[in-house]
């Protein structure tokens, strides 16, 4: 892939099953890395987050981030709908 383009998380986990997959064939990490054109430093990274995840439970990690992402919105139009209500009610407008 060209400099500076990303992977989806799903790319990074077939990415980390192929390096592994090399790694228990008797190839370093250098060797895998220059393979798949990334460095050591980003295949220590990916490993760290996404190191031993399946693609289904990618796609449930996904699904969390999107659903704790909508509370936090909600809580933080609660929050401004409660800070007006109190304003109004000491009549501080």
């Amino acid at each position: 892939m060209p400099k500076g383009k990303k992977h989806t998380p799903e790319q990074i986990v077939r990415i980390l099953r192929d390096a592994e997959a090399g790694h228990a064939a008797g190839r370093s990490v250098a060797q895998i890395c220059q393979e798949l054109g990334i460095s050591e430093k980003t295949y220590y990274r990916w490993k760290s987050l996404y190191g031993g995840m399946k693609t289904h439970e990618l796609s449930r990690l996904k699904e969390l981030e999107a659903e704790n992402l909508r509370l936090k919105k909600l809580v933080a139009d609660l929050s401004l709908d409660n800070a007006m209500l109190k304003e109004l009610a000491e009549g501080n407008f």
